[in-house]
């Protein structure tokens, strides 16, 4: 049996909106592969705090593949395979979400706990995250990048191998009394539905789809929010803002945001108008232009 730890990013709070996936495979007692993907989410909202935790932009995931493109070139080493992850849970959880999001379905696939093999193996009070017990160790990595994240999965697994002399991983697992964590589906999210007007209101989400033109709703960095419309002008494409800077025509950085697919602060419940706006633009210069000398706002 192929052993593989596996590390997903996410988008949001959802488990269906992985961002990004590392694998390492583990053949030999050593780690002898290693693979990092980004992924395009159902829908391109990222929250900032997760941002804030992988780095990982709306624009850096524009142009990849979806979840099924990427899980097709690694399922055949998945299906049937023993997984790894340092909580499992979290993990399992979106490779299953993800797969029943698109309607893909789930190969048996089963893994084991890192984190819960740490707490046995290496119990230290100052806790078993994956930077601490890697930390303690030595294992050398760049965290929150999901191929080093799953290379450190795979490292501390084989250290814990060498610690107990287990055969290997179930082997290890058993003599823990650890029971496999398996990935189940759920329901498929149906991503193509309009959000209902409650729920808009309950989020604060401000819908501007019913006006029929392409216009954005977008957080300011105060907390205020401002409104962009595209409209198209003899002197080329125009996004007119209703920001301080937008108003005295100057380039904002709301402007920014759209032109380079970020929705971070978008607010409005149009995701797909930001993607028709950068098929409009065609890699063509919208005003305002930016002044020299001149910050966004």
């Amino acid at each position: 049996m192929s052993v593989v730890a596996i590390d997903f990013e996410t988008a949001n709070e959802r488990r269906d909106s992985a961002c990004a996936v590392g694998l390492a495979w583990i053949e030999g007692g050593r780690v002898v592969r290693r693979e990092t993907r980004l992924i395009r989410p159902p829908q391109m909202r990222f929250s900032p705090g997760n941002i804030r935790i992988h780095g990982i932009l709306p624009a850096d995931v524009r142009d990849a593949p979806t979840f099924p493109d990427v899980f097709a070139e690694f399922r055949p080493d998945l299906t049937g395979a023993l997984l790894l992850a340092h909580n499992a849970g979290f993990d399992m959880g979106v490779l299953a979400a993800s797969l029943a999001a698109w309607g893909e379905s789930v190969p048996d696939m089963a893994g084991h706990c890192t984190l819960q093999i740490a707490r046995r193996i290496f119990p230290d009070p100052a806790g078993h995250g994956l930077a601490k017990v890697a930390g303690r160790l030595g294992i050398r990595f760049e965290h929150h990048d999901a191929g080093e994240d799953a290379f450190a999965c795979a490292e501390i697994a084989l250290a814990a191998l060498r610690e107990t002399g287990a055969a290997d991983i179930a082997d290890l697992a058993r003599g823990l009394g650890l029971m496999p964590i398996r990935a189940v589906a759920g329901p498929r999210r149906d991503f193509t539905r309009s959000t209902s007007a409650h729920a808009l209101r309950a989020s604060g989400i401000v819908d501007l789809r019913p006006k029929g033109e392409l216009r954005f709703a977008m957080r300011g960095s105060t907390g205020n929010r401002y409104v962009l419309e595209f409209e198209e002008r003899t002197d080329g494409p125009y996004l007119r803002c209703s920001c301080p800077a937008g108003t005295h025509r100057r380039r904002c950085r709301h402007v920014d945001a759209l032109v380079e697919g970020d929705i971070t602060d978008l607010t409005s419940n149009n995701v797909d108008d930001v993607e028709r706006l950068r098929q409009l633009l065609d890699g063509k210069s919208v005003g305002p232009l930016r002044t020299k000398g001149v910050a966004a706002a």
